[in-house]
């Protein structure tokens, strides 16, 4: 939405912003204005940076009074567009609101505002001799509050889960402009609804995350790397279910000989001299060497059946982390390829078959198309890269691609699976929705959209289409001018 009179708008926000910390240089309105899709021309109004509680809750109050709508901002790394700004609405950058505010060593826990970096939480842990483990290739830009926002996952879902079990509190401003103070830190409450889990995963849309309280755990005991050469998918499944039942796995990750050949021209190497179709990376934790003579007779009875053609096993930290870049580094690798991205999830049991179906499909569409595959496969999720052609403009390679996307999510809503596995909904996903989605349970999504914020305000067009900012009777705020 673009606003009769912005200047008026700009100078109303300066007069409880700091106008330093109000943005509208076009540099900062393209860097905040988008996230790593770049499927989307960014065009916000302005770029704001609140540096507490209060000014975001005064900011949220004067949206409402002025029909300003807002985007949430962390560290803009999500594929689906729900930090984009392309409407001229106000970006919420919560990257000044960056500190730590808490450790409690008895709960185990730590609080901190939503500005803080995935990683500083993770260092803050180690060197209290503790882990936070919700772990992912962006950890050292993404943003605990848009973690939260996303119900981020990562590479180590099959031991530890995702964001959403490891918060025990939460501070949002609603889009009422009201502060909710959820659950406190508690690890039993049972008194009433647990509106902490609205807002986990909600993309931003019913209010803006500001403070939370997170677990924390013990770290890893000497984890272990294997990474194997695998012959097709089929045999991606058998080592999964192989390795499973005798480890205890904290990763299970695959990807292709395709998005491989990526990585290597980065500067790293191969693990093992010969290459495959597919690859899968394995984490154990193996205190005192004490599943190592375990993991190399699963190994040797994969080989037997064929599954695999070569493997390799980490003998230090750091050729651990060596080979765990082998699969971390494929997104940054590709992005200057432009690569339509889906990220599905189905059930596990149910991959093997999906897969087939999906990987057929692709080969048949996208004949003169590089498709990559790879993504957290030991909890059903998938990464599907289609690159883009130096021949093809992009508008043209994104209409082709959204044509065989109706395709890929028939299959998928056959086999009961998710449109959006880690990243959300935003906008790229939103026309697809349906496939994940019955028509009464977006009718009650939209109802809870309309709770907390009535005027819609807060990353409206987002998950679904916006209604018209028009304020309810006795909706309006009080202006804080």
């Amino acid at each position: 939405m673009r606003h009769s009179n912005p200047t008026v708008l700009l100078d109303g926000l300066r007069a409880f912003i700091d106008p330093a910390h109000v943005r509208t240089d076009p540099d900062s309105c393209l860097n905040y204005g988008r996230d790593w899709t770049r499927l989307h021309v960014p065009n916000p109004l302005a770029v704001v940076l609140p540096g507490s509680i209060e000014q975001v809750q005064t900011l949220v109050r004067y949206a409402n009074n002025h029909q300003l709508a807002l985007v949430p901002s962390g560290g803009r790394t999500g594929l689906s567009g729900a930090a984009v700004a392309c409407q001229g609405e106000i970006v919420v950058s919560l990257e000044r609101m960056n500190q730590i505010l808490d450790f409690d060593p008895v709960d185990r826990s730590v609080t901190c505002q939503a500005g803080v970096v995935t990683e500083t939480v993770q260092n803050f842990a180690r060197d209290h001799g503790l882990c936070y483990p919700v772990d992912f290739a962006s950890r050292g830009s993404s943003q605990i509050g848009g973690n939260i926002a996303t119900n981020a996952g990562g590479i180590k879902v099959i031991r530890y889960g995702l964001t959403r079990d490891w918060v025990t509190g939460l501070k949002v401003v609603t889009g009422r402009g009201d502060l909710l103070d959820l659950n406190r830190g508690l690890i039993k409450n049972a008194s009433g609804y647990d509106l902490r889990h609205l807002f986990i995963g909600s993309e931003g849309t019913l209010g803006i995350i500001v403070e939370a309280t997170l677990k924390l755990t013990r770290p890893l005991c000497e984890p272990v790397v294997m990474v194997f050469g695998v012959m097709d998918l089929d045999s991606v499944m058998s080592l999964y279910h192989v390795f499973r039942n005798k480890l205890e796995l904290s990763a299970f990750e695959f990807f292709s000989e395709l998005a491989l050949i990526h990585v290597l021209k980065k500067g790293l190497h191969r693990p093992f001299d010969a290459a495959t179709p597919y690859y899968v990376l394995i984490e154990f934790e193996n205190p005192e060497q004490l599943h190592t003579d375990t993991a190399l007779a699963l190994f040797e009875q994969c080989a037997e059946q064929g599954w695999l053609a070569d493997g390799v096993i980490s003998q230090s930290e750091s050729q651990a982390k060596e080979l765990w870049r082998l699969r971390e580094d494929i997104s940054e690798s590709i992005s200057e390829h432009l690569p339509y991205k889906n990220d599905l999830a189905v059930r596990i049991s149910r991959a093997p078959a999906f897969l087939a179906e999906a990987d057929a499909l692709l080969t048949r569409e996208y004949p003169d198309f590089e498709v990559l595959w790879y993504g957290h496969i030991g909890d059903g999720n998938l990464h599907i890269n289609i690159l883009k052609p130096a021949t093809l403009d992009h508008p043209a390679f994104v209409a082709k691609c959204g044509v065989v996307s109706e395709h890929l999510f028939e299959i998928l809503q056959r086999y009961g699976g998710s449109i959006s596995a880690e990243h959300g909904v935003g906008l790229t996903k939103k026309p697809y929705l349906h496939y994940t989605r019955n028509a009464a349970e977006i009718s009650y999504l939209r109802a809870i959209k309309l709770a907390f914020d009535p005027n819609g305000i807060i990353n409206p067009g987002k998950i679904f289409d916006a209604s018209p900012l028009v304020a309810e009777p006795g909706a309006t705020l009080l202006d804080p001018e």
